[in-house]
């Protein structure tokens, strides 16, 4: 998926959450999506791709898990991201790049590997922490192999790790600094790599393989985009200005180019960051600069990070202020980021609501998903003159789900007493955010039919 991630440790925050976070796109603008819990009854014991020939297996006793996969599975689950009754959350994935001396050498396994299509499903539902999923991701890499190139992120209420496949059958992972975000698009992104290090993990052979195959151009250490990555000019246009804009958003970063190759792995942020300030990023698209499609004097130079074909944005938080049933928060927004706004759901539930998680194959403007879908289509076209009725929608939705927050956080309950409550709680923030874009939508129809062609 041609997606973006941002994450961020608990030291990088307004509130000491850790938080993975990004936007599944697709290669066309349409591919409805749910968000569901998977219950321990409900997760296979033998699993079958259906992208390739693999089988497996799985472990007994899966933890039950939040996750927003494709509506039509006649093409496999394609999970995406969520959060497991462990407060451990993964995405999967953002597809990435990678070099043709790699994969001559280590070479995808289209036949019976695994990817996109079977990450989460195969791995949330049995870890514990995040360093976890990324050595039960691994061991799954060298076992069967992969037929893509991808990253994955993992965290827990302490630590985010960033994984990225190498080839065929290897795999590197950092832990990101506590008081440091990364911006990471559809190119390999990870750069200075300390096989010594604490806050390393990577299959066994990684750092023969690179120095027996001569792989490393570099005079000193071991730069993994330098080695694994591509330079291309697809990078330059596609990916490199997303990293950019994002860091001149959120700061740390040295003054660069858009479309240059060496922009930094991860950075400090100038202030704390928010859930706030994460959507504005991952719905960005190079405003008040000249590559803004949106009248920019070079629009549609560089690709944008929100765009028609987002599917879905999730914002993974874990947060460490309150108790553990009330940590896991799945931010969740469908379609179009810079016509949506995103909802605070609960983790922690037996349930999603109706309005998320029966999305059809077919138009329905009451499902979430193809009424975010309308917003966007309506509001593109005269962008500029609607923009601020879409920012009150955001700001008015994101309100009134943070009160309803607040008032469940204020909340009492025993133990096994939580999910059930919590499922009333995210009914109404769901129902709440459909309200508000219904009434988006009508501004919306109102403002088109003012401005029609055919009026005299």
């Amino acid at each position: 998926m041609p997606c973006t991630t941002l994450l961020a440790g608990k030291a990088a925050t307004i509130d000491g959450s850790t938080i993975i976070a990004r936007q599944e796109d697709y290669g066309q603008a349409l591919n409805p999506q749910r968000f569901v819990v998977v219950k321990p009854s409900d997760q296979p014991r033998h699993y079958a791709a259906k992208t390739t020939s693999f089988t497996i297996d799985l472990p007994d006793n899966p933890l039950r898990y939040t996750s927003t996969p494709d509506a039509d599975d006649s093409a496999g689950v394609f999970g995406a991201a969520g959060i497991n009754a462990a407060n451990v959350a993964m995405t999967a994935t953002e597809t990435s790049t990678t070099n043709a001396r790699v994969r001559g050498l280590d070479p995808f396994n289209p036949v019976s590997g695994i990817g996109e299509e079977d990450f989460i499903t195969l791995v949330l539902p049995y870890i514990h922490t995040a360093r976890e999923g990324v050595q039960r991701l691994g061991h799954l890499l060298e076992t069967y192999g992969t037929y893509e190139a991808n990253g994955i992120a993992f965290s827990d209420q302490d630590e985010v790790w960033y994984l990225e496949t190498i080839g065929g059958h290897h795999w590197a992972a950092v832990r990101i600094p506590d008081d440091a975000y990364v911006l990471a698009p559809n190119r390999f992104n990870i750069t200075d790599f300390d096989f010594a290090s604490e806050t390393t993990l990577a299959s066994a052979d990684l750092q023969s393989f690179i120095d027996e195959h001569h792989l490393n151009p570099d005079r000193e250490g071991y730069n993994l985009r330098h080695i694994f990555g591509s330079q291309t000019m697809q990078d330059a246009r596609y990916n490199n200005p997303r990293t950019w804009y994002g860091q001149k958003l959120l700061g740390g970063a040295p003054a660069t180019a858009p479309t240059e190759m060496d922009q930094p792995f991860w950075c400090r942020p100038t202030q704390l960051l928010t859930v706030e300030k994460i959507k504005q990023v991952l719905s960005s698209h190079y405003q008040n600069t000249v590559y803004d499609p949106y009248g920019g004097a070079a629009g549609k130079q560089f690709r944008p990070i929100a765009l028609n074909r987002n599917l879905e944005l999730h914002i993974l938080q874990l947060r460490n202020h309150v108790p553990a049933a009330l940590a896991g928060i799945h931010w969740l927004a469908f379609g179009p980021n810079t016509f949506n706004a995103v909802v605070p759901f609960y983790a922690n539930v037996n349930d999603t609501p109706v309005p998320y998680a029966q999305t059809n194959q077919d138009y329905d403007p009451l499902n979430m998903y193809w009424l975010t879908n309308t917003l966007a289509a309506l509001g593109d076209h005269r962008y500029q003159a609607v923009a601020p009725l879409v920012e009150q929608f955001e700001e008015t939705v994101g309100a009134q789900c943070r009160a309803l927050q607040h008032q469940a956080d204020a909340t009492s309950h025993a133990a096994g007493e939580w999910p059930a409550y919590l499922t009333t709680i995210n009914e109404q923030m769901a129902h709440l955010s459909q309200r508000e874009a219904l009434k988006l939508l009508g501004k919306l129809v109102q403002d088109a039919f003012n401005h029609e062609h055919l009026a005299f």
